[in-house]
C-alpha cells in the first residue's frame, strides 16, 4: 500500500487521516481518528472508513503526554496499519501562509522558520501545526512532508477585499486580510461542483459553522470575501472567540481597564463567543440542552451575526443563488440552521423543515429564491490531494479528477 497521512494539530486534539492510493495516484480513506484531551487525560479512537473501531485507547495518568509523545505513537500505529507498504508524505493543515505561500509546499528549514514569524498572526493555532511537523521530523527525518496553507484559497479574492483602511505602508507589511478556512472551503467547492455544477458557478455563501466560524463568498468556485480577516477572531461569533469587535473596545480594555496584551488576546480568544456570552459552555449541544436565558442568548447572537455577515458578503456576489452548511454546528444543528435562514427569509430563502431536521443534503423547499444545502466538509482528504500534487510537482486546482472526492 502507498499512503498520504493528513494530519490537523491543534491546542488539545490532533486530528488524523490515513489515505491509500490506487493504481490511479487516487487516494481513498481507510482509516481516520482523533486524540483528544491532550495535556488532561488523552483518548484515542481510530475508525476505519465503514466505523470499524481499529484502536481505542485511554492514557488516565497521561496528563504529562506531549503531542511529541502521542505523534510518535500515531506515526507507529500507521506503519503498522500501512503493513508491508509505504507512507509516501505527510500533509499538515498549516493555518497562516501569510502574503507568500498560495499554494502547498513541501517542508524544509527555510520554510519553517517563515512560518514560525507568522505565529503571533494565528497564536491558537499555528504554533501547533508547527510543532507536529518539527516533532515528525525528528522522528522520521527522511519522510517527506508537506505544508497546506488555510489562508490559500482566498489569495484569488480582488485587492479591495484584503484591505483595512488603514495606513498604506502597513499593508505592505502584511497587516490585511487574509480569511481562514480555506481547505475546508476548497473542499465544499469542488464537491459541489461535483453535485450541483450550476450552482456551483453561480453566487454561494458558504457557511463553516463549528468551534471556528466563518463564512466565505465564492463566484465559480474561488473565493471573493469572506468573514474572517486579518486574524481568525473576526466575523461570526464562534465557541470561545469573540468574533467582530470595536477596536475602540480593545483600546479601552488596556487605558481603561489596565489589561496586559496577553491578557485580552487570552479573553478574546479563549473567553469569548458563546462560552463567554453563556457561562455555560462553548458547545452549542451543551447551550441547548441548558435552555437556560443565558445559554439562550449565546445561540440567538450566534444566529444573528452569521445572518449580518452573511448579508454583508452580498455585494462582492451581486445576489445569492446558494447557501452552503458545512462543519460540526452546519452539518448537524437543524435548529441553528433554521435560525439563520430566518433571519435571511427577505432574500427569498425558504428553508424546508422536514428536510432541516433530517440533515438532507437539499434542505430548501422548491419555491426557495435560493438553495440551501449541507455539504459536509473533508479537509483530511484535501490535505491529502494537495499533498499528492506537492509530491508530483503540480498545482491542484479547480475540480478534482472523478474519483478523488
Amino acid at each position: 500500500m502507498r499512503a498520504i497521512v493528513s494530519l490537523n494539530s491543534g491546542s488539545s486534539s490532533i486530528k488524523f487521516a490515513v489515505f491509500a492510493l490506487d493504481a490511479d495516484n487516487r487516494p481513498h480513506h481507510t482509516a481516520g481518528g482523533k486524540f483528544e484531551r491532550i495535556g488532561i487525560a488523552p483518548s484515542l479512537v481510530i475508525r476505519t472508513d465503514a466505523g470499524e473501531v481499529l484502536e481505542e485507547r485511554a492514557w488516565d495518568d497521561g496528563a504529562a503526554l506531549t503531542h511529541a509523545d502521542l505523534l510518535e505513537y500515531l506515526f507507529d500505529w500507521a506503519r503498522a496499519h500501512i503493513a508491508q507498504g509505504t507512507i509516501l508524505a505527510i500533509g499538515h493543515r498549516v493555518v497562516h501562509g501569510g502574503s507568500s505561500f498560495v499554494a502547498p509546499r513541501r517542508v524544509d528549514d527555510a520554510l519553517l522558520d517563515e512560518l514560525e514569524s507568522l505565529c503571533p498572526l494565528a497564536p491558537l493555532h499555528q504554533p501547533h501545526n508547527l510543532a507536529a511537523i518539527r516533532s515528525l521530523a525528528r522522528l522520521a527525518p527522511e519522510q517527506p512532508q508537506v505544508a497546506c496553507f488555510d489562508t490559500a484559497f482566498h489569495h484569488a479574492m480582488p485587492p479591495l477585499a484584503t484591505r483595512f483602511a488603514i495606513p498604506r505602508e502597513l499593508h505592505e507589511r502584511g497587516l490585511r486580510r487574509y480569511g481562514f478556512h480555506g481547505l475546508s472551503y476548497e473542499y465544499v467547492a469542488q464537491e459541489l461542483a461535483r453535485i450541483a455544477p450550476a450552482l456551483a458557478r453561480g453566487r454561494v455563501i458558504a457557511a463553516h459553522l463549528g468551534n471556528g466560524a466563518s463564512m466565505c463568498a465564492m463566484l465559480d468556485g474561488l473565493s471573493v470575501d469572506t468573514t474572517m480577516g486579518f486574524t481568525a477572531l473576526d466575523g461570526l461569533v464562534m465557541g470561545t472567540r469573540c468574533g467582530t469587535l470595536d477596536p475602540g473596545l480593545v483600546l479601552h480594555l488596556q487605558t481603561q481597564e489596565h489589561m496586559a496584551p496577553d491578557a485580552i488576546e487570552d479573553m478574546l480568544y479563549r473567553r469569548s463567543g458563546l462560552l463567554g456570552v453563556s457561562g455555560i459552555s462553548s458547545d452549542v449541544r451543551a447551550l441547548r440542552e441548558d435552555g437556560s436565558a443565558a445559554a439562550t442568548e449565546a445561540l440567538e447572537l450566534f444566529a444573528s451575526r452569521a445572518a449580518r455577515e452573511a448579508a454583508g458578503l452580498l455585494p462582492a456576489l451581486g445576489g445569492l443563488d446558494a447557501m452552503v452548511f458545512t462543519a460540526g454546528i452546519g452539518e448537524n444543528d437543524p435548529a441553528m440552521r433554521a435560525a439563520i435562514c430566518q433571519r435571511l427569509a427577505w432574500l427569498g430563502i425558504e428553508i424546508d423543515p422536514a428536510a432541516n431536521v433530517a440533515n438532507a443534503p437539499l434542505i430548501s423547499t422548491p419555491d426557495s429564491r435560493v438553495a440551501l444545502r449541507i455539504v459536509p466538509t473533508d479537509e483530511e482528504r484535501m490535505i491529502a490531494l494537495h499533498t499528492l500534487h506537492a509530491l508530483n510537482g503540480t498545482a491542484h486546482k479547480g475540480q478534482a479528477p472523478e474519483g478523488e472526492l
